[in-house]
């Protein structure tokens, strides 16, 4: 067996599985799942009426670099998206099965593990569990950068030395942030792109959360857009974006990596020995909903409404605030956090994921303990009675010895 399996920690969802073992729910209440990260707005219509339109597309094989329909589509969304124009569909655009699997594969790729030197992959922390077990299998070091309330969750750049930054090869970033909603501004990634232009290593960027914002004239910033805001290319630079927050089909697997045309060639050829071909009828919805854009701004019409309720409530009893973007309060706890959820759970039947367990000790901290988060996917009447449950509790721990 591979022996860099043996590295893999479980899944946070499995580790929240094992925690809430011997706990019974409190009875009088009706569980509200807040924990996962996975959208419960209605999938639209004609996203499931073009996906059933294209079910021929099953008598064929597709071809790991997706049709010229799908790349053209997602190019014209770039474009009005980004102001991105000019991306070449053909060498700069390359549709995969959800964000998940290529930030997996991507590191397969791009790591090199021959240079006489055990190579480091830096990402944020907490973090997306993805990017340490694809730094493991790659052959690599997972390197964590902290990300702290106390310094608005910046990434920590100044932790690695000279020699530390010498052996990165790839560098994982999250905008919006999983779980602070940490939105990186121009000069945030103006200090990435130096670094990766004196070390030379490959920026992945995931952006899967780009369009679950609040303000509608203020969207986040992509990479690709402040690099050319910067007046660069593309080059050491990729992004990985979804259909599973954007338009509510986290079953249809559907995103795509766009950026640098020399990374982008080997992963293709990565991708076309690794099976990585998408789906021909979910190219085809796909293609249509990356057109559509009604639907999105109704999406995050009603994530608005939800944190603007439900926020107030919660900020009332622990340390909490509007993130820039994405669908998470990031709350600090009174107690530990995974004690928190255990008795949250047994008390008032409200799930929610203990912050510790999306993070890493690094540097003596670990920067999600004492914190959970809080996924505010449910329809705004769950939301709302979990967050009036949430302040229950909370003043219950208070009048508590």
């Amino acid at each position: 067996m591979n022996p860099f399996l043996a590295k893999l920690q479980p899944y946070p969802f499995e580790k929240l599985r094992q925690l809430f073992q011997g706990v019974t729910p409190n009875p009088d209440y009706r569980e509200i799942k807040l924990s996962i990260g996975e959208p419960q707005h209605a999938t639209p219509a004609f996203i499931k009426e073009a996906l059933t339109a294209n079910l021929g597309g099953l008598a064929n094989y597709p071809t790991s670099q997706g049709t010229p329909a799908l790349r053209q589509a997602i190019a014209a969304w770039m474009e009005r998206r980004y102001g991105l124009a000019g991306v070449n569909p053909d060498t700069e655009i390359l549709p995969v099965n959800g964000s998940r699997e290529a930030l997996f594969a991507f590191a397969q790729t791009v790591i090199d593990p021959s240079r006489g030197y055990v190579p480091l992959v830096v990402s944020p922390n907490p973090f997306y569990q993805i990017y340490e077990g694809a730094a493991y299998l790659a052959g690599a070091e997972p390197y964590f950068l902290n990300t702290l309330p106390e310094n608005n969750f910046s990434l920590e750049l100044d932790a690695l030395s000279e020699a530390d930054w010498a052996r990165v090869q790839l560098l994982y970033v999250c905008s919006p942030g999983n779980p602070t909603g940490k939105v990186l501004d121009l000069e945030d990634w103006k200090k990435l792109f130096a670094l990766s232009d004196k070390y030379g290593f490959v920026i992945a960027s995931d952006e899967c959360y780009s369009e679950i914002y609040f303000d509608e004239a203020k969207p986040p910033l992509g990479g690709l857009q402040a690099a050319k805001q910067l007046g660069r290319g593309f080059e050491r630079l990729v992004m990985f974006s979804s259909l599973s927050k954007r338009s509510n089909v986290p079953g249809l697997r559907s995103g795509f990596v766009a950026g640098d045309a020399a990374v982008l060639k080997k992963f293709l050829l990565y991708r076309t020995y690794h099976g990585g071909a998408m789906n021909p009828a979910v190219q085809a919805a796909s293609a249509i909903a990356w057109n559509e854009e009604a639907h999105v701004r109704e999406n995050r019409r009603q994530y608005k409404e939800k944190f603007d309720a439900v926020t107030p409530i919660v900020a009332s009893v622990l340390q909490t605030g509007l993130p820039d973007a994405s669908f998470y309060l990031w709350a600090r706890t009174p107690i530990a956090d995974t004690e928190f959820a255990r008795r949250l759970l047994a008390d008032y039947n409200v799930v929610v994921l203990p912050g510790s367990y999306l993070a890493r000790e690094a540097r003596g901290v670990n920067p999600g303990e004492n914190f959970v988060r809080i996924a505010l996917v449910a329809p705004l009447a769950d939301c709302l009675e979990a967050a009036e449950r949430i302040r229950l509790f909370v003043q219950q721990l208070e009048q508590q010895p």
